[in-house]
């Protein structure tokens, strides 16, 4: 196990956030003894929003034991989605094209059912393996509550492990899916982002509607709408936590629109 104190925005792809005392557990043993204070659990940085003030729990980080994957096995909650879809195609498994692009690790794509319009999290879920309470126990996705964007786990519980619902499929078939998802993407910004700012309201894209109230450009210090994208904030270079609030209130001042991320304040 390894502790250090860091500075959040090294580890979040929005690239904002103050100091944390960061744990790296690698085996379950080491999890137990992180979770017996406060505590936060911080996947791959994506989707997330944290104060310049930083933290005040220890934040903990999956690796070891954690990282480990067998695509018709057990998959550790710290694996990188993008790796698993990558090794997923190139094995004739198809269930994952859907999740294309999105830069997550498994545990924080569980958590809040990562996905695109052309599929989610939770319907590549055969179990899910939970740490709650000192224990480990494992849920069927039908218990967890999954829905556009949310879960319901167990309070405090972190996702340690999962089993995919993958089937055998050509990979010529896989590769024409991952083309198309990957063609929707074409638009999405280069710059830092922590994805997707907002939920789509039903039947309707965020994206389309910022744009349509014309707010793409729209900046507060660092942190502005993209021009490629109107769903997406990006960081300019020194965006402070406090400037991308704020561009977000902008945001739901013209829009009635929920925000997607988790902000840590």
């Amino acid at each position: 196990m390894k502790v250090e104190t860091v500075l959040l925005k090294d580890y979040t792809t929005l690239g904002v956030g103050g100091p944390a005392e960061l744990w790296t557990v690698e085996t379950p043993e080491e999890l137990k003894r992180a979770t017996e204070a406060p505590y936060r659990v911080l996947g791959n940085g994506s989707n997330l929003l944290v104060s310049d003030q930083g933290v005040k729990e220890r934040v903990i980080r999956l690796g070891g034991v954690f990282q480990t994957y067998d695509l018709k096995g057990w998959v550790g909650a710290g694996v990188l989605l993008p790796l698993l879809v990558k090794e997923a195609s190139e094995a004739g498994l198809s269930g994952l094209e859907g999740l294309l692009g999105i830069p997550a690790q498994v545990g924080g794509a569980v958590r809040m059912n990562a996905g695109t319009r052309f599929g989610e999290m939770a319907d590549a879920l055969e179990a899910v393996e939970i740490f709650h309470q000192g224990r480990f126990e494992v849920f069927r996705p039908e218990e967890l509550g999954f829905a556009y964007r949310t879960s319901h786990l167990p309070p405090g519980g972190i996702v340690t492990r999962v089993r995919l619902r993958l089937q055998e499929r050509p990979q010529e078939k896989i590769r024409r899916r991952l083309m198309e998802v990957d063609r929707a993407r074409k638009g999405q910004p280069k710059r830092k982002s922590a994805g997707c700012a907002f939920k789509n309201p039903p039947g309707q894209s965020a994206g389309r509607l910022i744009d349509q109230r014309g707010l793409k450009g729209l900046r507060v210090g660092g942190a502005m709408v993209s021009l490629e994208h109107g769903n997406f904030i990006v960081n300019l270079g020194n965006a402070r936590f406090e400037e991308v609030m704020a561009l977000v209130q902008r945001i739901q001042e013209e829009l009635p629109l929920e925000l997607e991320w988790e902000v840590w304040a």
